[in-house]
């Protein structure tokens, strides 16, 4: 593989979240086929690591002769881990979706110290792009990548992985078996129809049917080695993964569940999911593993779930001094700190400022696979993303998305991973205002390529009919152009946004330089800190002039009497 990314999910447990709290990384959501207003299969994915450099992967479809091997190389660290065969026949990868619409996500669980480090090969990424590359339905992938680490053994620690394609959206959960150990516990469950998941670094399948293979595979000793181990004792049929691989505690509830929790609350609330079930208040409360949408959900309604900082909620980020003046809904690292002896947390919401890229990936089998399949791509946050549609079957991606243009430790205005978080960390100082700046521009790009869906792919279809090739050439010139249209028009944004703003002043419409005050509540938080200090003295009476009597008139001297001029 050529994936060499140096971001580092790290993989410390949950249970020490208050003392060294681990890097949250990832959030996904699977919506079932029947809970979409268009019939597809819709999965989404946020790659969120401090490390990661956001680009859109690219891999072409290959024929491999006998004795080919395959470099595994660690997704998190670049490191090289062994060799394995190469299958016969690959197909085409554009980022986490193939060529046949078969699209994964992951979250990071990590689960059970003891659980960790097992010997292995393959590590939770690369299972993941192997799998895109040989299997064509989820279940297909399934079976690649359990079988990947029977035979290999694994290189993780506990995964949750958002497997889909245009029939069946499946939730997989798996860990390795400790030091020296190979292989790994899994199982996986299929999303019923008309419904939703989501998962975000805490394993979430608890109990699950044993004899329904059409639903739910498992390894066969996914519940015997939790036996042997110590961690269940009772009936086969009262076993639950979560509970003996990775328990829920203060820290998975309020830093992962609860980020499942706001999907939830948003996508269903008729079911009034309170916040106990986010906060760690009640760490018994268990969300569901799914849920039914109150409304059949469209892709832009999955672009606006991944899009949340718990706003309106007890959690909401804008509401404490932590947001500044601006309302700004971001904390920076780390997330837990200490204060004369006691300890606090910042929320971890799914929009954050540490995400690589993300996806919402549109699964339809009405079409046939090159035109059914959209990832919709954006780099850096959710919130100030902009999802641009990238087509299953394209040959190439656009450049400033693509691999290589520059890194984490590199800057370049040709890479739209720079110049999105360019135009972030301007808005993140002056949230309440440069937000709606740049929710406009993102609203107008997004509108327009939704806009333009239907007759982008009608066309496609046409040419489809004549000749496949032709409608994959149409299809890539069109995601090309789609890219380096966001590019631009986001590093004119940003240019926009610098002059606007400038030096804390606004620039109104009409070009003039207004001064905007504080909101009062931050004028009355720096009085209640340092009023003292900063409190100006009263200005002095000014004393009213005593009213001054008129000048008297001055006397009138008599009139003097007229001379009488001497006769001659």
């Amino acid at each position: 593989m050529n994936r060499r990314l140096s971001h580092l999910l790290t993989a410390l447990p949950v249970t020490a979240a208050l003392v060294a709290p681990p890097v949250l990384a990832c959030t996904s959501m699977l919506v079932n086929k029947g809970a979409t207003t268009d019939g597809a299969t819709l999965m989404t994915y946020s790659a969120d690591a401090h490390e990661l450099y956001g680009e859109l992967y690219y891999t072409p479809a290959r024929r491999h002769g006998p004795g080919a091997m395959r470099d595994i190389i660690e997704w998190d660290t670049g490191k090289f881990l062994g060799r394995i065969p190469e299958a016969p026949v690959t197909y085409s990868v554009v980022g986490n979706m193939n060529e046949h619409q078969l699209s994964i996500g992951e979250s990071t669980f990590t689960g059970r110290e003891e659980l960790e480090g097992p010997a292995g090969i393959i590590d939770y990424g690369s299972l993941i792009y192997i799998a895109l590359e040989r299997a064509k339905t989820a279940r297909e992938a399934i079976q690649v990548m359990t079988r990947l680490v029977a035979e290999h053994g694994y290189a993780s620690t506990g995964e949750s992985f958002s497997i889909a394609d245009p029939k069946e959206a499946w939730l997989l959960e798996m860990i390795g078996k400790g030091k020296g150990q190979k292989g790994a516990v899994w199982v996986a469950r299929k999303l019923p129809e008309g419904h939703i998941s989501a998962h975000a670094n805490q394993a979430r399948i608890t109990q699950f049917p044993l004899n329904d293979k059409d639903n739910t595979l498992y390894s066969p000793d996914v519940i015997s080695f939790a036996r042997e181990k110590g961690w269940f004792k009772g009936a086969d049929k009262d076993f639950s993964f979560a509970d003996a691989y990775h328990p829920l505690d203060f820290g998975g509830q309020r830093f992962a569940e609860g980020r499942v929790w706001s999907i939830f609350r948003r996508a269903a609330p008729s079911l009034k999911l309170g916040v106990e079930y986010a906060d760690g208040s009640a760490p018994g409360r268990r969300l569901p593993l799914w849920v039914k949408p109150d409304k059949k959900l469209s892709v832009q309604d999955a672009m606006t779930l991944m899009r949340d900082h718990f706003e309106g909620t007890p959690l909401d980020m804008t509401k404490d001094v932590g947001a500044g003046p601006y309302a700004a809904p971001y904390r920076w690292r780390p997330m837990t700190w200490e204060v004369d002896g006691k300890k606090y947390v910042h929320e971890r919401a799914i929009s954050t400022q540490q995400t690589g890229f993300s996806l919402v990936a549109q699964m339809r089998g009405s079409m046939p696979a090159p035109i059914g399949g959209v990832l919709w791509f954006g780099v850096d946050d959710t919130s100030m993303t902009v999802y641009t549609p990238m087509y299953a079957g394209i040959r190439e991606v656009p450049r400033n998305f693509a691999q290589g243009v520059a890194s984490r430790g590199q800057f370049s205005w040709d890479s739209s991973f720079w110049v999105f978080n360019w135009v972030s960390n301007q808005a993140y100082a002056r949230w309440s205002d440069m937000s709606v700046d740049v929710q406009k521009e993102q609203g107008a790009l997004e509108g327009q390529f939704l806009a333009d869906q239907a007759a982008i792919e009608q066309a496609a279809m046409e040419l489809y009919k004549r000749s496949p090739e032709e409608a994959r050439k149409y299809l890539t010139d069109y995601s090309v152009k789609q890219g380096e249209k966001v590019h631009s028009r986001w590093r004119k944004l940003g240019e926009n946004l610098l002059v606007k703003y400038i030096d804390g002043n606004v620039r109104d419409e009409q070009g003039k330089v207004n001064h905007p005050k504080y909101p009062d509540s931050w004028y009355r938080r720096i009085a209640q800190e340092k009023g003292k200090a900063l409190e100006m003295p009263p200005e002095p009476k000014k004393e009213e002039p005593k009213p001054v009597a008129a000048p008297a008139a001055p006397a009138q001297p008599p009139a003097s009497k007229p001379t009488v001029a001497p006769a001659p």
